[in-house]
């Protein structure tokens, strides 16, 4: 998985980790099988009704619109997500770190019929290989991509953290927390960063500076992430 940055609004700068290209593909499959499913049982329901084959017809293309609308409805509803998707635990967001809207759902599903069906997906899965960004061309089109939610666990999970042997502390007001406030700090922290909640972000870093009486021009993703760090060095040098 690679990470980029979304620039918010609010100035927030907030790093995702695109969804891995396997992941998208087995998403795309599982979506496929549950749309598949669901032309079958209606072609089965149709047969059982005995109707005749004018009918069936005008039926079968109105039943069969939940399937060709499938990923415009289910990612409008889901946020960004389909039953693939979910499972595989990856989503649509927007370059722009706001909410996808319903046209930008529109644009990805109607550029699928470049991206996916007329080539088999094979222009999809080039874009994405060189966009670096998880970007197809719907995605180019309508300001998305999509990013992973899985959890990835390193060090820095944990309250211990590496930290530079030259690293300059900057806040020793960082001391009046203990280890359960800092770790509670830090999962929301990286919870809020992982979901795109840049409104946690704000009133975190609010909250915090109430506390500790700290004031400082820095950016709130950025000011957590020291405080976090001016923690541990104190920790690992009292």
């Amino acid at each position: 998985m690679e990470q980029f940055q979304i620039e918010t609004a609010q100035n927030i700068t907030i790093s995702q980790n695109t969804a891995h290209l396997g992941d998208r593909i087995i998403a795309y499959m599982i979506d496929t099988f549950v749309i598949t499913v669901y032309l079958v049982l209606m072609i089965l329901v149709l047969l059982s009704l005995e109707v005749e084959i004018g009918d069936m017809w005008a039926l079968y293309l109105v039943l069969s619109l939940p399937a060709f609308l499938y990923y415009l409805i289910l990612e409008t509803l889901m946020n960004g997500q389909t039953v693939g998707k979910s499972l595989m635990n990856i989503k649509v967001v927007s370059l722009d770190g706001s909410k996808p809207g319903f046209s930008n759902y529109f644009m990805r599903w109607v550029l699928r019929i470049i991206d996916i069906t007329l080539t088999s997906g094979g222009l999809a899965v080039l874009t994405i290989l060189m966009r670096g960004t998880g970007q197809r061309l719907g995605d180019i089109a309508a300001g998305t991509t999509v990013i992973s939610e899985k959890k990835r666990v390193f060090l820095t999970d944990t309250l211990l953290m590496e930290l530079p042997a030259d690293y300059k502390p900057q806040f020793p007001q960082v001391t009046i927390f203990g280890d359960r406030e800092i770790q509670t700090i830090k999962e929301l922290f990286e919870d809020a960063k992982r979901n795109g909640h840049h409104h946690i972000i704000v009133s975190l870093s609010d909250q915090i500076k109430k506390v500790t009486g700290i004031t400082t021009q820095l950016k709130p993703v950025h000011f957590i992430d020291v405080v976090i760090r001016d923690y541990n060095f104190y920790t690992q040098n009292s």
